[in-house]
């Protein structure tokens, strides 16, 4: 579904009004990425950050606590960027209670206006309704929108349906921070930049491609909204699909937006659903127990959220298949979890073993892997077969060439919400679904999620493990667990 983009490769005036302007996403991530933007030189122009409260806030407090979630010790530089920082109370969702935006918002009328939706999905409709309302959204206004976008197909419809009201589609900006990521960025030109990669991207070399997330923590605060969710569609929905679509997608036409989601929705849509039959041998849930990381006792799942009937999993594990020419009977693994051994995000691309072993001395396998670390560091591995030195035949040791991007440049990296935050005010959407992509995320995700809960048991993993996800690659291969 092609749409004309409103992209431009220049920055221009912007004011950006966060809802929710008081949480903790706006004061970790989205305030600070501004800062950063600014402290860089990249926003030298004018702008305003309008954060909304549905109480009266303290500015002095509040500030402060902006800055201890900002890197920087230039001290007029952040007193300077807040003096762009504007804090507004909408005690309620009426046109009164709007007026006061209405006002500020008036007075740069020539400016864009960019609404970030930092708040639950539940609240979109009322927040659309009054912008509406209020005739405050314009031809270059735009919108961004947290996940989750609803719990299902027919929720994501009707979320798409409520912001469809106020806002077209080419104003729409569905953030995954996972896609800012500079180590994700540089899978497209990985692959396409490179002949040595992009000849070998297949099912002809590639044995299986392995994409995890682990993390080392278990919900924390988020007990209430993870409870309803679990780690499907917190993470595999949106997270781990992103990245399968830019590891296996098709070379784009060119790097215009819609060519590469293009490209990302014919993966989404060649996507093998589930049937009750394949879900029972390719599909593993499970929920931690106690166990302890790094030496801390801690907590089962449902002690830590004081629910003991809770059957919301916590840990997934798919082997997923791509059914087209490039990737045919290709295994794909996807696998997220809670309260694992350590944290950490990567891709691992396993090339096939060669035909042909000319050492038949060595029992030590001639096949190759590229990792891409996306965290805690972010760098890229080729892992080749070297020789030992020393006499006495050919002895093996694998040895990896790091691109470490920490070591490798110099500059600061920005982090993944600088980049998308930048691509709102540019208008590029490169790096942000299109709702057909996800609608057909949604589909594949309905067949895992209205067939598991009576065919896949929930397995209990302890705390400080790797999960049960190995039941599934015991025929094939073992996770990377490192």
């Amino acid at each position: 579904m092609a749409t004309k983009s409103n992209y431009t490769s220049d920055l221009r005036p912007f004011n950006i009004v966060i809802f929710g302007g008081n949480g903790d996403l706006s004061k970790r991530k989205i305030i600070p990425a501004l800062f950063h933007r600014y402290a860089d030189g990249q926003l030298d122009f004018d702008f305003e950050v309008i954060c909304t409260a549905r109480a009266k806030l303290d500015r002095t407090l509040f500030l402060k606590e902006v800055e201890g979630f900002i890197d920087s010790k230039d001290t007029k530089k952040i007193a300077d960027f807040f003096k762009h920082l504007i804090i507004l109370e909408i005690p309620k969702n009426t046109l009164e209670a709007y007026a006061p935006l209405k006002t500020r918002l008036e007075k740069t009328a020539k400016r864009q206006r960019i609404f970030y939706f930092s708040v639950p999905s539940g609240a979109f409709s009322e927040i659309c309704n009054m912008l509406k309302g209020s005739g405050l959204v314009t031809n270059t206004s735009k919108v961004v929108l947290e996940k989750p976008l609803g719990h299902d197909l027919e929720s994501s419809k009707q979320i798409n349906e409520i912001i469809s009201q106020a806002f077209t589609e080419p104003q729409i900006f569905r953030i995954d921070h996972y896609l800012g990521k500079e180590t994700v960025q540089n899978i497209m030109v990985l692959r396409f930049a490179n002949h040595l990669f992009e000849r070998a991207w297949n099912a002809d070399n590639i044995e299986n491609i392995q994409i995890t997330v682990a993390e080392s923590l278990g919900v924390e605060k988020r007990s209430g909204y993870y409870d309803k969710t679990g780690a499907l569609l917190d993470m595999v929905q949106n997270h781990l699909l992103q990245l399968l679509c830019l590891v296996t997608m098709e070379p784009p036409s060119n790097l215009n937006p819609d060519a590469v989601r293009n490209e990302k929705l014919k993966v989404l849509e060649s996507l093998r659903p589930f049937t009750k039959e394949s879900i029972r041998k390719n599909v593993v849930r499970g929920q931690y127990t106690r166990g302890s990381v790094d030496d801390q006792k801690l907590n089962s799942y449902r002690e830590d959220i004081d629910a003991y009937d809770s059957e919301t999993e916590t840990f997934v594990a798919i082997k997923a298949y791509i059914d087209n020419w490039r990737w045919k009977n290709t295994p794909i693994y996807l696998r997220t979890g809670k309260r694992m051994k350590k944290r950490y995000s990567d891709i691992v691309i396993n090339f096939k073993e060669l035909p042909h072993n000319i050492f038949q001395d060595s029992k030590q396998p001639l096949r190759n892997k590229l990792i891409i670390r996306l965290q805690p560091e972010e760098r890229i591995e080729l892992v080749q077969l070297s020789k030992v030195p020393g006499p006495g035949g050919y002895r093996f040791k694998p040895i990896s060439l790091k691109l470490d991007f920490i070591d490798s440049f110099d500059s600061r990296m920005p982090e993944a919400y600088e980049r998308l935050i930048v691509d709102v005010i540019r208008g590029n959407q490169t790096l942000f679904m299109r709702y057909d992509e996800l609608a057909a995320a949604w589909e594949w995700i309905e067949s895992i999620n209205t067939n598991w809960r009576s065919q896949v048991p929930l397995s209990l993993y302890e705390s400080g493990t790797w999960g049960p996800g190995d039941q599934i690659l015991a025929k094939d291969t073992k996770w990377k667990t490192n």
